[in-house]
C-alpha cells in the first residue's frame, strides 16, 4: 500500500507560480505510474497530467499543456507538479494519485491510491 501526502499549494496572484509535491510512504513507489487531479468547487474531478513510472513519459491535457510540468524522483519517493502561468480558473483542490496499471493514461478509475489534496487558490 501506498500512502501519498501532497504540499505546496496556497494564494498566487494570476500569471504566478507554484510546485506542489507529492511525497509517497513505501519502498515501491516506482512501479506506480503516478497522475495529478484537481477538483474545484461544484465540478468534477479533473485529470492535469500523468508521469510514467520511469519519468520518460508525461501526458497533459490541452487545458495545462504548456503551462504544467509534471516530474518525479524514483530516489525520493517524490512526484512534482510545477505550474506556471497561473490562471483564475486553475483554482481548485489538486490530488496526486498512484496507480500500478502502466502508462500516462487519464482514466480515474485506474488510480489505485490518492492523496489528501491541496488547496490552489489563483486570484486574479
Amino acid at each position: 500500500q501506498v500512502q501519498l501526502v501532497e504540499s505546496g499549494g496556497g494564494l498566487v496572484q494570476a500569471g504566478g507560480s507554484l510546485k506542489l509535491s507529492c511525497a509517497a510512504s513505501g519502498r515501491t513507489f516506482s512501479l506506480y505510474a503516478m497522475g495529478w487531479f484537481r477538483q474545484a468547487p461544484g465540478k468534477e474531478r479533473e485529470f492535469v497530467g500523468a508521469i510514467s513510472r520511469s519519468g520518460s513519459s508525461t501526458y497533459y491535457p490541452d487545458s495545462v499543456k504548456g503551462r504544467f510540468a509534471i516530474s518525479r524522483d524514483n530516489a525520493k519517493n517524490t512526484v512534482y507538479l510545477q505550474m506556471n502561468s497561473l490562471k483564475p480558473e486553475d483554482t481548485a483542490v489538486y490530488y496526486c494519485a498512484g496507480k500500478l496499471v502502466a502508462g500516462t493514461g487519464y482514466y480515474i478509475g485506474n488510480y489505485d491510491y490518492w492523496g489528501q489534496g491541496t488547496q490552489v487558490t489563483v486570484s486574479s
